[in-house]
């Protein structure tokens, strides 16, 4: 596939696929011998792997590492293992606060519900 029929698929710009490929979160990609990139499958789940990555929130950096990682072969498998829960730590921890901030949300919108219905806003001083 060559970077506009990946750029399509993946829904990324042509130059956000040349970013990751240049700072390493996805590996060099083979080249046509025109020059042309010229993505494999496995290219593909690279650039899969970064969006989902990225979608939730990663740093650049963790791609970065994790790729120099995986490229460093199976004496890594812990340390990206590691890398990988580490990341699962603080998105678990992220949810929360949203989980908990939707919350609010709710009830505040309950109580507007309600008022709507009611004609009347009644709200304790502490409530904001």
């Amino acid at each position: 596939m060559n970077i506009s029929e990946v750029s399509e698929k993946y829904g990324l710009t042509q130059d956000t696929l040349r970013y990751y490929e240049r700072v390493g979160m996805i590996p060099h990609v083979t080249r046509t011998q025109s020059g042309i990139r010229d993505y494999t499958e496995e290219d593909c789940r690279w650039v899969e792997l970064a969006k989902c990555m990225r979608s939730a929130g990663l740093p650049v950096e963790v791609m970065i590492e994790y790729l120099k990682l995986t490229q460093e072969g199976d004496t890594t498998i812990a340390a990206r293992r590691e890398l990988l829960m580490e990341q699962r730590e603080i998105l678990i921890a992220q949810r929360e606060a949203i989980d908990a901030t939707l919350e609010r949300l709710e009830y505040k919108i309950g109580r507007y519900d309600q008022a709507i219905e009611t004609g009347v806003l009644k709200w304790n001083k502490l409530e904001v």
